[in-house]
């Protein structure tokens, strides 16, 4: 697929500080976690603790306080557990943010819980098929990148204040796609990384 994505209204709120959720086992172990509500491990909860430091340290940088921002998560449990690490080591009400169920990770329907090896051996079309168009492919009861970036521009075309968001990986390439104009095929690709977090400010993105 070439092109890029529809861009999202100019009046997309900004900053945004995009936080991934820190690691859980199945993350370590390579598996398809998706819709599975895996808790953080040892090393997330490390991971979550390091992005609220530096973000506390970071938002006068930017101007900005804690009281600027609306805080939002997914409602699957390792991202709440690492919002409320975050809040936490930012002085604030651990419990005191929002939740909005378009945020929830994409769903790998009936591979979840496999490793890429598993699957070669056990389903070898899944892996095929994710190959020739990771983008538009719909896991067998799942969903595609296309259909989360669906309700993710869904989402953000709602919003009007500056937000610090904590969500997952395929959250975070979509919404970069929509943000920064990346093309579909570049979006599965994007990197996500679990212990540094995202600023998007006045149309251009840097890792923090």
């Amino acid at each position: 697929m070439t092109g890029s994505l529809m861009p999202l209204a100019k009046t997309t709120p900004t900053p945004l500080l995009y936080v991934r959720h820190g690691q859980t086992d199945w993350n370590l172990e390579g598996r398809m976690q998706g819709g599975q509500d895996i808790p953080l491990n040892d090393t997330g909860r490390k991971q979550a603790r390091r992005n609220g430091m530096v973000m506390k340290d970071f938002l006068p940088d930017l101007g900005k306080t804690a009281d600027d921002f609306i805080f939002v998560s997914s409602p699957m449990i390792r991202a709440r557990e690492t919002m409320e690490i975050l809040r936490k080591e930012m002085g604030l009400d651990p419990h005191d943010y929002k939740v909005d169920e378009r945020l929830r990770e994409i769903t790998f329907g009936n591979v979840e819980g496999m490793t890429v090896p598993e699957m070669m051996v056990e389903r070898p079309e899944v892996v095929r098929m994710r190959r020739e168009d990771k983008w538009g492919y719909v896991h067998p009861e799942g969903e595609s990148y296309k259909m989360v970036s669906d309700r993710i521009f869904e989402w953000m075309s709602e919003q009007k204040d500056p937000m610090i968001i904590v969500a997952h990986g395929v959250v975070m390439r979509v919404l970069r796609g929509l943000l920064c104009g990346y093309a579909p095929a570049e979006i599965p690709d994007l990197e996500t990384p679990q212990d540094q977090f995202l600023l998007w400010r006045d149309g251009s993105e840097a890792w923090i």
